[in-house]
């Protein structure tokens, strides 16, 4: 192939990466395209390969991330035009095709997979099973009404193949059985570890088909993560939003005489809910670098401050001299703070460029990470004293298990930060520990969801 052949290729390799932020329009890259094209000709013609001007030009030209923040700043008004849902783009992984009806195709398949999801909440009602009378039936069951139509919505969004669909739907076969089968009391250990444990199971489920099956990418893999941080960020503003609603429809409502309270608890807040789990992945596909990702501020943010939070509590278990507090629901408290610190652990990683030199922040989360290490073992020790004292309970064995994967996590992500930031490793090994140990989490999951109630004797 001749050199102006070789730059052809990279200048359709270049528009093709440009296209997938949506902060440019097609306009804008061909724009960009031409400036691109103009620079070539001028280095080339003052002596560089074509290569060399390709490469020299791009330089110039500045990083898609800092293109996307510049046209960001230029035409607020037309991005913040394309978050309603007359916008032109399609969603991150979703195939291109025509509108149907006049709407976007992704759109539509959203609105279904929402009213399957809303409708699905009261199908068992429909067998005499109502929310009031049969909660813990709705508590363990909840992943399923939630997480099943979304991940209908990534498999049709994807074009999943059959194997891939057969596969994610014989794990969610499994997960209803799991969470039904099983004769366990409403007052059991084991039911409320199934209504805890079931979600993580079946949100890694979920996971395979937003990755279209790709489970084994890396880079797939770490996209789930990051998605998985900007949904759960328009969850809760959509939930906090549907507090709003909920009180104005009460409020409302009672001043006319009518009192909405159990179309609010039988109807809107369940069927809402179930449906907004699906809007919200729709509107991180659809709106992704729009705006850009909340994760690089968030992590900013709240970073220093688990940091401090966590060396306070250090110190003043040290001054204290007492230890961790064996109570369960100390221990309980203890291990929500280190779930929310490897949130933001992974959360950091997905937002970071793996490219960039270490710096202040990094050191800070290796802080972060250690303090937390720290914390794991007493929580652990904790834990074991509970053991050794009063035997073994579903409870403290699966609180053991978990501060044990934990440890392990933030034991070898402690080294590979440390590595990093002496310059003896690539980000990227921190990268893959974290997208690979995913697995780690699913397959304890399954265990707790599967095998410890007839293990514990349905306690």
């Amino acid at each position: 192939m001749s050199a102006d052949g070789d730059v052809e290729v990279q200048i359709a390799q270049w528009r093709a990466y440009m296209g997938k932020r949506r902060a440019l329009s097609e306009s804008d890259t061909d724009e960009l395209e031409d400036h691109l094209r103009s620079t070539i000709s001028e280095l080339t013609g003052v002596g560089l390969t074509p290569d060399e001007g390709f490469l020299v030009a791009v330089k110039r030209l500045g990083g898609v991330d800092e293109l996307s923040r510049e046209f960001a700043r230029e035409h607020s008004g037309r991005l913040w035009k394309q978050l309603v849902l007359s916008g032109d783009s399609e969603p991150a992984g979703a195939t291109t095709g025509r509108r149907i009806g006049g709407a976007r195709p992704d759109l539509v398949v959203m609105i279904v997979c929402a009213v399957v999801a809303a409708i699905g909440i009261k199908v068992p009602a429909l067998f005499g099973v109502d929310l009031d009378e049969h909660a813990e039936i709705y508590g363990r069951n909840l992943a399923l009404f939630a997480f099943a139509p979304l991940a209908l919505y990534f498999g049709v969004q994807r074009r999943l193949s059959g194997r891939a669909s057969a596969v994610i739907a014989a794990l969610f076969v499994l997960g209803a059985v799991g969470a039904n089968v099983y004769p366990l009391d409403t007052d059991s250990q084991s039911l409320v570890l199934t209504a805890i444990h079931l979600p993580i199971a079946l949100w890694l489920v979920t996971g395979v088909a937003y990755v279209a099956g790709d489970w084994r990418s890396d880079q797939r893999r770490m996209d789930f993560i990051r998605f998985t941080g900007e949904w759960f960020v328009y969850f809760v503003l959509m939930y906090l939003g549907g507090g709003v609603l909920t009180g104005v429809t009460v409020g409302t409502f009672a001043a006319i005489g009518i009192d909405a309270e159990e179309f609010v608890t039988q109807w809107l807040l369940p069927c809402g809910g179930m449906a907004a789990v699906v809007v919200a992945a729709w509107l991180v596909e659809a709106k992704q670098s729009v705006v850009e990702n909340m994760a690089p501020v968030l992590t900013k943010v709240f970073t220093p401050l688990f940091t401090a939070v966590l060396l306070a509590l250090l110190i003043g278990i040290g001054v204290s001299s007492s230890g961790i507090d064996v109570d369960r629901d100390a221990l309980i408290l203890f291990d929500v703070l280190l779930v929310l610190v490897l949130g933001l652990l992974l959360y950091s990683i997905s937002a970071r460029d793996p490219g960039s030199a270490p710096g202040v922040f990094d050191k800070l989360q290796l802080a972060l990470v250690l303090s937390a290490l720290i914390v794991d073992v007493l929580v652990l020790a904790a834990i074991t004293g509970r053991i050794t004292e009063w035997g073994s309970t579903p409870n403290k064995i699966a609180a053991l298990g978990e501060n044990l994967i934990l440890l392990t996590n933030l034991a070898w992500s402690a080294w590979l930060l440390l590595e990093f930031i002496r310059h003896r490793s690539p980000f990227t090994r921190l990268e893959r520990w974290q997208t690979r140990y995913v697995a780690v989490y699913a397959i304890w999951a399954w265990i707790v969801v599967l095998a410890f109630p007839p293990l514990f004797d349905f306690m």
